[in-house]
């Protein structure tokens, strides 16, 4: 193959110079003709469907083959490719590859994938789905797999590997807070959850490791904290306890809620002690709940009107602007369908979810404000909660100008998820932050992440009471009615570039209990993460 290569391309620049020389006759129309007229024009343009599927099909057979540079070389990285299909016979101890191509969708393919994993004189059949996508190399112009280690494996990002052998980790059996078992066949959504505690207590919990298929996390992944995770279980390791603060009556509800609505997430706590009680999503891979980086949208008005009225720029009960729109820093700002309130009051404006009531502040504020007040009274935004597994902290950064305007309703910067906007409503019910936690630091000593100071009585009081007049006659009145006892809402609704529905959001508490909620891209938080929170509540506190 070589030598063909190379006898093209001697025969190409024996071409080229005589074309470009001729027979040295003088006229002779060949002495116009150069060797870059002869390049081959690049193909561009959309793929056909034959260029999709014979792509698809070489890249395949190959594999299946265990041809690993024929196939990679079908990729555009080879490299990378080669890699990992060596790593999948090699490291991951897959034999016996059938890959089967499914109907071509564009240029995405579908394929199953049977093999038997063998791992010292113990084997199982391994069988799952994956696709590819065909590209057109832009050097070339020839169709090439775009390359990226989830066609290997759907669990894969790239950098990650797939290894069988004994589990670094030993598993663990993971119990709620009644002693029973935790499982993902009972509770599909804690499949990150369960992961996490494995991957941080496996070592500790007194259990024993067994031979798996796994993948184990490459650089990129462990930054977004992924956990390890098995695929395949050849041999039984002994697992060792660990205990959640998790509550199964709670839990069932919860994945029950969300699987009415995708891209779903909830999260409930007890805000006495900071307990998870509940962690749910309809999307069972990531866990958005407690990882998910999100605006959060009007729900950040929570911490705003702290602000507002510790630093008397608001009061609940005192008039307060709320204008069609308000400009700040070149950005002009508005309402929701450009309402505006005339003569109401603070209260009447966080109720009804103002925004230029909060952005007409923004000029009597310092950029570090919001994020003084995030971190000092609620606890987010410094990265070091330790609830037992991977967590996302809540982000509010400096910001200035019409970015730190906008971070007062929740847009910019600002980042959150349920559990973060959970823990805010727990926050204001208790008057303190109690940073959430799903295993006892008890367990492991570990310390919990503390907030270095406290809303004054006054401002307290005010926040309790625009949470709780949002809940009986504001925009959170419909999904809380029915929910009695000491309560307190606020809605979100976040807008997501090129998203048509903006991520719905609501975070409530009802006497010893606060949820908070997302549904990506489903609309108003009150119509979508509404009835999702509200129905937690109703059973307990």
């Amino acid at each position: 193959m070589i030598g063909g290569v190379i006898a093209v391309a001697v025969l190409g620049a024996g071409a080229g110079a005589y074309a470009l020389y001729g027979d040295g006759t003088a006229g002779d129309s060949r002495t116009q003709t150069t060797a870059a007229d002869q390049k081959p024009k690049i193909k561009t343009g959309p793929l056909s469907a034959t260029e999709v599927t014979t792509t698809a099909q070489r890249f395949l057979t190959a594999w299946q083959q265990g041809k690993v540079t024929t196939a990679a070389a079908a990729t555009d990285d080879s490299t990378a490719a080669a890699a990992l299909l060596t790593g999948y016979t090699k490291d991951a101890h897959i034999k016996d590859v059938t890959l089967t191509p499914g109907t071509r969708t564009g240029d995405k393919v579908p394929f199953s994938v049977k093999g038997t994993v063998s791992y010292q004189g113990v084997s199982k059949p391994l069988t799952y789905d994956s696709a590819l996508t065909v590209v057109r190399d832009t050097k070339d112009g020839k169709p090439r797999v775009a390359w990226h280690s989830s066609v290997v494996h759907p669990d894969l990002k790239d950098g990650d590997e797939l290894v069988t052998g004994e589990a670094g980790t030993p598993p663990v059996k993971a119990l709620d807070r009644d002693g029973g078992e935790l499982t993902k066949a009972k509770y599909p959504s804690l499949g990150p959850v369960l992961d996490g505690l494995r991957e941080k207590y496996g070592k500790t919990a007194g259990g024993r490791a067994g031979v798996e298929l796994r993948v184990v996390r490459g650089k990129a992944s462990k930054k977004d904290e992924l956990s390890d995770k098995t695929l395949l279980e050849l041999s039984k390791g002994t697992p060792g306890t660990v205990k959640t603060t998790l509550s199964p009556a709670m839990q069932a509800a919860a994945e029950e809620q969300v699987a009415k609505r995708p891209r779903a997430s909830v999260v409930a706590l007890r805000p006495s002690t900071g307990e998870i009680l509940a962690v749910a999503n309809s999307s069972h891979g990531f866990n958005t709940a407690f990882q998910g980086s999100l605006a959060p949208g009007s729900t950040m008005k929570v911490i705003t009107s702290s602000l507002l009225i510790d630093k008397g720029l608001a009061s609940a009960d005192k008039p307060h602007p709320c204008p069609k729109y308000f400009t700040y820093g070149g950005w002009k700002f508005q309402n929701d369908d450009k309402f505006q309130i005339k003569g109401g009051t603070f209260k009447a404006s966080f109720a009804r979810s103002c925004n230029t009531a909060f952005i007409s502040q923004a000029p009597k504020l310092k950029n570090d404000d919001l994020t003084k007040q995030a971190q000092q009274v609620f606890g987010l935004g410094m990265n070091n909660w330790a609830i037992g597994v991977p967590s996302f902290d809540g982000s509010v950064p400096v910001q200035s100008a019409a970015q730190m305007a906008a971070s007062l309703i929740g847009q910019g910067g600002v980042r959150m998820n349920p559990l973060n906007m959970a823990s805010v409503s727990a926050t204001v019910r208790t008057g303190e932050f109690h940073q959430p936690y799903l295993v006892s630091p008890k367990v492991d000593n570990r310390k919990l992440a503390t907030a270095s100071r406290t809303m004054s009585a006054s401002t307290l009081s005010q926040l309790r009471e625009l949470m709780s007049y949002t809940a009986a006659y504001g925009t959170a009145a419909e999904a809380m009615s029915g929910v009695g006892g000491d309560v307190g809402a606020k809605t979100g609704s976040a807008e997501v570039d090129g998203q048509k529905k903006p991520n719905g959001w609501f975070t409530a508490y009802r006497g010893d209990l606060a949820a908070a909620g997302v549904v990506q891209a489903g609309g108003h938080g009150g119509d979508t993460a509404g009835p999702i929170v509200a129905s937690l509540l109703k059973m307990g506190g």
